[in-house]
């Protein structure tokens, strides 16, 4: 009878433990208002509790570290109140682990099993007890310890003694089904080229697998060699001989060690690189922060959905994924491993059939700033690692140009920055952190630079391209700060001193520097910025250049960037969560901001999951209307025009702005005025852009002198 009641504890235990991840780090539903004994007040959340020092998540989204005997002793209790709840469920699974060996090993088997199941779907803190049907959990727990404690009163009953692991088992399998069997993975594709691609897989138990492929659905002419996996480390195949411009199909084929038979996964594909001449489509998200509470996961899942039915060649993410720099001196490299590990199951939902580029934000930590404090175990260099481990990036190897450098430590070549041709586009991806300041994390002005060998490559790449299309993505303007279009006009990236400062003061700053980085954008034809950081829709132009804002993914709220960085832009900034869709032909571009809704919000008929909440083109994609915001049209006359151009909204408009531009997406005029004076343009056709207060709208005209 003792050892099944402690049978029964040691269950409750467990569950408990998966249930309520109970291990010293407990959120307090509401932000609570906290209190230190100089007076000192501030809202936040209670985050984690090490030692004597309390961690407290601000509602900035940082992380205050506090000494326990700082807060007030009305705050200290409320701390002391959720820490003796932890140690008592500590307590309950330590006393019945203790005597446990012998008795009911193969319970304790069942459930840690289970535990590693739902640890390795990635669940947050926030959100454990929500993905989990916790209701039914917390009911077995409930019924298992009062049988526990009920159970000397039927001791009679000694066959109970040898059934009751039966019956728990039972329990366990009619509350949730557990196949014992089942495997688990993940699938990251990455580095596609003309000819290869990497496939990152996963598993959650050591297994055998391989891969077969081919270029017709169920018809698989190609296998890879059998592959003895263990269980949680990934393993990068890499498929070669592949034929360019084709779609391939492939299957995971994999069983126990023990078994026999292969259980075969279901088919997914890729796509090799195409042509010049092709039409292609490819998204971009940034700022996902599932680590914190800015990001919601189930809001994530729809984002990554919308993306998924795009049918990309391929997907990027602009950074502040992992949310590495929280307690940059104090995390751990286990730490790192479970943030780079538990983003794997949400992105796995999509990226067996889309590749997956990773490029750098500030929340990574991976900057020369960090790289340079304890060497050899320091916050860049294990995120680094950790991040190289689960998602393969592109490095230098004849498809694809880059970082060619080789680091210490086990690092070799970090994966930072690289580029590579895709149809009739350039794709350049830049990393602001790793050599922008070894004397600060959050370098400002003339202190922030991109580093001259990554300008040189930058520089290097853009002057030798001659794709029709240019695109780079970074995760800001200068890594810090806010906003675009204002941003870039300053320092390294726009050479002037200071906000609206007339002095040009590059040469000074930058001996021996070409030029700055914005003017090289501009001398070399490239199209798009992507950037994130901000967490909102914003689109500026600046010399022809489109300075395109990325919106969070994530954001079950639609408002956090929106109420926080909007003034930072100066113009068309919008609220909402989603991605961004590239649509790439030969004539022409088309961006557009795919906005995402969770179902709840669509109730109203108001918004529906998946709309366009903006959208621009580059190029002539033969359409008399390019660009709304808001569905009206606006009139241009005459057209074709000579010397002047008028233009009639179908309503008032403040701060109206109109912007003229070539084909190339090149702008040629701008002005604030309903006719305007076009003299000076050359003939050909043009893009009118009308934009102010809520609206924008794009038409073509004809200039015929």
């Amino acid at each position: 009878m003792k050892t099944v009641k402690i049978l029964l504890l040691s269950i409750a235990a467990l569950f408990a433990q998966t249930v309520l991840g109970h291990d010293a780090h407990y959120e307090i539903t509401a932000p609570h208002q906290w209190t230190l004994k100089n007076g000192t007040t501030f809202r936040g959340n209670f985050y984690l509790a090490k030692g004597e020092k309390v961690m407290i998540e601000t509602d900035k989204g940082d992380v205050k570290t506090i000494v326990l005997s700082n807060l007030c002793e009305s705050d200290q209790q409320v701390v002391l109140k959720k820490l003796d709840w932890i140690k008592k469920i500590n307590a309950m699974q330590n006393i019945s682990s203790n005597r446990l060996e012998n008795n009911s090993f193969k319970a304790i088997k069942l459930a840690n099993g289970y535990r590693e199941k739902t640890i390795s779907t990635g669940l947050t803190s926030n959100e454990t007890l929500e993905r989990t049907s916790n209701k039914n959990y917390l009911i077995l727990i409930g019924i298992m310890l009062f049988l526990a404690v009920s159970l000397k009163k039927i001791a009679a009953l000694k066959p109970l003694k040898f059934a009751f692991p039966i019956v728990v088992s039972a329990i366990l399998i009619t509350l949730k089904p557990i196949d014992i069997s089942a495997q688990t993975n993940t699938i990251v594709l990455g580095r596609p080229t003309d000819t290869s691609i990497t496939v990152s897989i996963q598993f959650s138990k050591d297994v055998d697998f391989f891969i077969e492929y081919g270029t017709t659905p169920g018809i698989y002419t190609k296998t890879t060699p059998t592959i003895s996996h263990k269980s949680v480390k990934p393993d990068e195949v890499d498929l070669h001989n592949l034929y360019p411009n084709t779609q391939y199909n492939y299957r995971v084929n994999f069983k126990l060690p023990s078994a026999t038979n292969y259980n075969k996964e279901p088919e997914h594909h890729f796509h090799t690189q195409r042509p010049a001449g092709s039409e292609f489509t490819f998204t971009i998200e940034a700022d996902e922060h599932l680590y914190d509470k800015k990001g919601v996961a189930n809001m994530y899942k729809i984002t990554l959905e919308n993306q998924a039915k795009d049918n990309p060649d391929f997907m990027l993410s602009l950074g502040d994924i992992f949310g590495d720099d929280h307690n940059p001196f104090t995390i751990t490299s286990s730490e790192l491993d479970a943030l780079h590990k538990n983003y794997r199951p949400f992105l796995g939902a999509i990226t067996h059939s889309i590749p997956f580029y990773v490029c750098l934000g500030n929340h990574e930590g991976e900057m020369d700033y960090y790289l340079l404090k304890n060497p050899g175990n320091n916050l860049a260099l294990n995120a680094t690692l950790w991040r190289k481990y689960y998602y393969p990036n592109p490095y230098p190897n004849g498809f694809y140009g880059g970082n060619g450098d080789k680091e210490p430590y086990g690092v070799e070549n970090p994966e930072n920055y690289y580029s590579w041709k895709w149809g009739d586009a350039l794709f350049v991806v830049m990393d602001v952190y790793r050599d922008q300041c070894d004397s600060s994390a959050k370098p400002g002005a003339w202190s922030w630079t991109l580093g001259l060998p990554q300008y040189t490559w930058l520089k290097n790449t853009l002057e030798g391209s001659t794709a029709k299309y240019k695109f780079v993505f970074a995760h800001h303007v200068s890594g810090q700060g806010r906003g675009a279009a204002v941003q870039a006009k300053l320092y390294e990236w726009g050479g002037y001193d200071g906000k609206g400062g007339t002095n040009y003061n590059f040469p000074n700053k930058r001996p021996g520097w070409a030029k700055p980085i914005h003017k090289l954008f501009v001398d070399n034809g490239v199209n798009v910025f992507f950037q994130g950081h901000d967490h909102l829709f914003a689109h500026e132009i600046l010399d022809g250049i489109h300075y395109q804002e990325v919106p969070m993914p994530s954001d079950s709220t639609y408002l956090i960037g929106k109420l926080a960085n909007a003034d930072a832009y100066t113009s068309d900034t919008l609220d909402g969560t989603g991605h961004i869709r590239v649509k790439v032909k030969p004539s022409c571009v088309t961006i557009e901001y795919v906005k995402a809704y969770l179902p709840k919000d669509t109730l109203d008929g108001k918004h529906h999951n998946g709309e366009v909440g903006f959208s621009y083109t580059i190029g002539n994609c033969g359409s008399a209307e390019t660009s709304t915001l808001n569905g009206e049209k606006f009139s241009v006359y005459p057209n074709p025009a000579k010397d002047k151009l008028i233009v009639r909204l179908p309503h008032a408009v403040s701060e109206l702005q109109v912007y003229i531009y070539n084909t190339f997406g090149q702008l040629q005029l701008q002005s604030h005025l309903n006719e305007i004076d076009i003299s000076q343009l050359n003939n050909g056709v043009y893009y009118v852009t009308a934009k102010g207060e809520n609206y924008s709208s794009t038409q073509k005209i004809i200039v015929q002198k």
